[in-house]
């Protein structure tokens, strides 16, 4: 049977999402016009329930163990064109256009640095 529900979940049309132990997924959110990925955080049922009925991004909050809207606080919503689903649905893509910076920082997105050597450096948006 785990056979057959794996072959339903990663070749079959029915979105039978997978959570892990956490009732978590991956939600990766990109820019529907660059293509840039602005942000990672997790979904939970109910965040990924919100999203769909609303077409505004939710999350599952981790540090607060609550539900979050993205732009509750800040006014910068995500919202939602499409979603994108992997393999074996364990993670998404949501495909957004963001009102105003992704990152709680104040960054466009949430990934404004990279690796060089022992270093980060900030690059250009």
């Amino acid at each position: 049977m785990a056979d057959a529900c794996n072959a339903d979940r990663e070749q079959g049309t029915a979105f039978l999402p997978k959570f892990d132990a956490q009732g978590l997924l991956i939600a990766i959110a990109v820019d529907a016009q660059t293509k840039d990925i602005l942000m990672v955080a997790y979904m939970d049922e109910e965040a990924l329930a919100k999203t769909r009925e609303t077409g505004l991004a939710h999350f599952h909050s981790r540090s607060r163990g609550k539900l979050w809207l993205k732009g509750e606080t800040s006014g910068h919503f995500l919202r939602v064109q499409d979603i994108q689903v992997d393999c074996d649905q364990d993670a998404l893509t949501l495909v957004v256009t963001p009102e105003g910076p992704a990152c709680h920082t104040g960054a466009r997105r949430c990934f404004y640095r990279r690796l060089e050597g022992d270093e980060l450096v900030h690059f250009a948006d």
